[in-house]
């Protein structure tokens, strides 16, 4: 089964589709140049590893003034004092690794902790099936979700209900795998031989729907 593991070439795939498109936060390379344009237009950014499965290597960096960032990794969020002293830092974090930057999204709720949410499809006998769509609440002064960083799962829709009426819920969700399908079917014709993706979606809390990773190897 293929494997496609670089995030950025898949992000690209799917960005040349206007409908998939706009779920899509806006993103860059990471070098210092795009990191000090991204953090001056949005009002927080995470910074990925271009190849890396569950949350690791994920930071959100935030700036609070002109010499003052933040930086929050894993369970840790350090405040530095100069543009220097930030790079530094991610340059230890990044350890010579290709990045991603994207725009943040300041996602719903449950219970005060951040919620995204994972649709896998699955390739059986020649024909694309939804095998899951779960939600995923992060741990307590965690903003990644992931299960292997503490997060704990729920079903998506209980989760969208949690927040929104049912027929907004059912909506959601829709829009969620609509979306997966239809990027399935573009990443599928891009990477023949490709049998299963996950696709991490949030909802941010003006109700837009955002998808921030796409995996060929969905646990």
């Amino acid at each position: 089964m293929r494997q496609v593991a670089d995030k950025w070439n898949k992000f690209d795939v799917l960005k040349r589709h206007k409908g998939v498109a706009r779920h899509i936060p806006p993103m860059l390379s990471y070098n210092a140049e795009n990191l000090r344009q991204m953090l001056d237009s949005h009002d927080f950014i995470v910074a990925k590893p271009l190849i890396g499965t569950g949350g690791n290597g994920v930071v959100k960096i935030v700036k609070i003034s002109e010499d003052l960032y933040s930086c929050h990794y894993r369970r840790k969020n350090v405040k530095l004092d100069s543009w220097n002293k930030l790079i530094e830092h991610i340059n230890r974090i990044r350890r010579g690794r290709n990045y991603m930057l994207q725009k943040g999204i300041h996602l719903i709720t449950i219970q005060g902790k951040p919620v995204d949410y994972r649709v896998k499809m699955v390739k059986d006998k020649s024909i694309w099936k939804i095998t899951a769509v779960v939600a995923r609440v992060a741990r307590t002064g965690q903003f990644v979700t992931n299960l292997c960083n503490g997060g704990t799962m729920l079903k998506g829709f209980e989760a969208l209900r949690s927040t929104y009426p049912s027929n907004t819920a059912k909506l959601k969700k829709r829009t969620m795998t609509g979306v997966a399908r239809t990027s399935t079917r573009l990443l599928e014709k891009e990477y023949p031989g490709i049998g299963s993706l996950g696709f991490d979606f949030g909802v941010d809390q003006k109700g837009k729907i955002w998808m921030f990773e796409v995996n060929t190897r969905p646990s």
